[in-house]
């Protein structure tokens, strides 16, 4: 299977393909290319603004022959007079047409910097929550922070860069077989040894690259795990401060060893090369020099002073060339991780065809049929067999020990997972035939994990429904039981939560969460409870909320408190995956079975963790 993106069609198939293989460089490399294909108008300007410039760079070595062989000689003022005047035109002209070139080529690279950064955050958003709880954040950070900014250099000017010192050594290769073909071929002869030195340095940096952005990733996962507030409290409490803070002493090490590996690698290599273009401009002006000593009359003066010239004008490009080239192969090895997380399989998607469900014209059915999944291909089953129909309107509980798969059932229905067999189907509708911005208007989340963003109050529940008025957000945090609260901090709706809402309780954080539910006003509520770590009368009070959020929906709550789900219309016993019971209370009550037995240890005060 295949995925046709921005950058090309890319293969999304489980088989591993390593970057170091031939063939997927070159794919690579094509994609790097084709990274530029909407900017090819810009681009073209760019191309004609440089050849024009590099033509124009040559001409003032032939005035100065001129200068030298006819004007000074000759007395002739006048000549020598335009001959000045054109030297200093056209290096005005140059400045102008470089400084146009330099605005073009940025402006190309950062739209191009801009399209690869939305379109990796954006596959990323597209990716299953399975994904994100076998990954760490650090790492996706990472990704988008690091690989994408380490190369920015080479979308943003090592491109035209390319171009144009490649046009300026092909008008001066030109120029100085104009000149003398005997001393262009004596400045040249040593040109392809270079270039294959250069070339093995290049494979070196782009392995020290690779190394060093994992290290970063490490590094960059160490510190958000680490520096969050959770993060703190756990090494604080703990007393591993100093632990964590020597791993990113070993980390930190470890990344400044591969810093100087890879800046000095080749670096011999370039100084040998930078000595040779030193030596050559002097063999030159000797064998010239020998010419004209022996009265050869091979090289005029001026011939020979022209062609030093453009020697100096073409060493400065084929030195940037061939170390552009090496930072160009380091920086494929970060375009190789960037094409990675643009080539990761999309587990759950919207085909073409998904449906539009109206929330104002769903009645709120929701079934299971027949439902497996698991999430390894070849791993245990988390969900196996479940069947149930949950009415419109009713309340239906889901409990078990930990482990038995409440959670993952009832995250089925918002789609955050998809069933491998069977159907979760609202209305009569399979799930995977509705679109995700529907489905997130008809079935609302209220989970264990409250998250708020580092935001105003106002701001965390305007998440919920951009276009909520003021009044709305009051009266949703009203039915919440939160309203009276908020409005008496001292900034009200305008205090900021902090770090993942860490200036609240839990309790506090989880009526908030219940607001921004509220203002959805979905047809459909999963409610994960998260009320076993609470205080009595906090948990009253979020109970309270929930039952005034759930009244008139269809409810199915994963419960973690058996006092929870007394009322419910059904209540579902899981036990590995599997649904064993089901009924009211009072009907698993005089069953006398699973349930009955989870009731009893519950009243005789043994924990029971649901």
């Amino acid at each position: 299977m295949s995925t046709r993106g921005r950058h090309g069609t890319f293969d999304v198939g489980d088989k591993p393909k390593r970057p170091e293989d031939p063939e997927v460089r070159r794919a690579n490399l094509r994609r790097v290319f084709r990274l530029f294909g909407p900017e090819k108008p810009r681009l073209s300007l760019v191309l004609g603004l440089i050849m024009i410039s590099s033509a124009l760079g040559m001409v003032p070595a032939f005035l100065l022959r001129d200068v030298i062989d006819n004007a000074i000689p000759t007395n002739n003022t006048t000549l020598l007079a335009w001959l000045a005047g054109g030297m200093i035109a056209i290096a005005i002209i140059v400045g102008i047409l470089g400084v146009a070139q330099t605005y073009l080529s940025n402006r190309v690279g950062q739209e191009v910097m801009h399209e690869l950064r939305a379109d990796v955050y954006e596959h990323l958003q597209r990716q299953s929550l399975a994904f994100f709880t076998r990954t760490r954040t650090g790492e996706v950070q990472s990704r988008i922070s690091n690989d994408i900014g380490g190369v920015d250099d080479v979308v943003t000017s090592t491109a035209t860069s390319v171009v144009s010192n490649v046009t300026t050594v092909l008008a001066a290769i030109v120029a100085m077989f104009l000149l003398d073909w005997r001393l262009a071929i004596l400045s040249l002869v040593l040109v392809p040894f270079f270039v294959l030195l250069t070339r093995r340095v290049g494979v070196e940096r782009r392995k020290l690259a690779t190394e060093r952005q994992k290290t970063l990733a490490d590094i960059s996962s160490l510190v958000q795990e680490s520096l969050s507030v959770s993060g703190v409290l756990l090494g604080k409490t703990m007393g591993r401060g100093p632990e964590l803070a020597e791993r990113f002493r070993e980390e930190s090490r470890e990344l400044a060893e591969l810093e100087v590996r890879q800046r000095m690698a080749g670096r011999w290599v370039m100084a040998t090369i930078s000595a040779s273009f030193a030596i050559l401009p002097a063999l030159v002006y000797w064998a010239g020099g020998w010419s004209i000593a022996n009265g050869l009359g091979a090289v005029s003066v001026g011939t020979l002073v022209a062609f030093a010239t453009i020697q100096t004008r073409i060493f400065f490009p084929v030195g940037a060339l061939l170390s552009v080239g090496i930072d160009v192969q380091a920086s494929l090895a970060l375009f190789d991780r960037i094409f990675e997380y643009l080539d990761l399989k999309v587990d759950i998607d919207e085909h073409s065809g998904s449906q539009e469900l109206r929330r104002e014209d769903v009645r709120g059915e929701v079934s299971f049929a027949d439902v497996w999944f698991r999430y390894e291909p070849a791993g245990t089953w988390t969900v196996s067999g479940a069947t149930f129909l949950a009415a419109p309107g009713t309340r239906t509980a889901l409990v078990g020990e930990t482990g038995s798969g409440k959670t993952t059932l009832g995250y089925l229905v918002a789609r955050l997972y998809d069933a491998e067999r069977g159907s979760v189907r609202i209305d009569g509708v399979d799930v995977k035939d509705v679109s995700f911005a529907s489905l997130a208007d008809l079935v609302g989340v209220v989970s264990q994990e409250t998250y708020l963003f580092h935001a105003t109050v106002r701001e965390n529940l305007r998440f919920a429904h951009p276009e909520a008025t003021d009044t709305e957000i009051e009266d949703a945090c009203r039915a919440a039981r939160i309203h009276d609260h908020i409005a008496g901090l001292p900034r009200g709706y305008e205090t900021v939560v902090g770090e993942r809402g860490y200036r609240f309780s839990g309790g506090e954080k989880q009526r908030i969460a219940i607001a921004r539910t509220v203002l959805r006003n979905p047809p459909i509520l999963l409610l994960d409870e998260a009320t076993s770590a609470l205080d009595v009368d906090t948990e009253r009070q979020v109970q309270e909320a929930l039952d005034a959020l759930a009244e008139g929906r269809t409810t199915i709550t994963i419960a973690h408190r058996l006092s929870t789900v007394r009322d419910a219309d059904q209540i579902l016993v899981l036990d590995d995956g599997a649904i064993v019971e089901r009924g009211t209370h009072v009907e698993l009550i005089a069953q006398g079975g699973r349930y009955a037995e989870l009731v009893a240890r519950d009243s005789l005060g043994v924990t029971v963790d649901l």
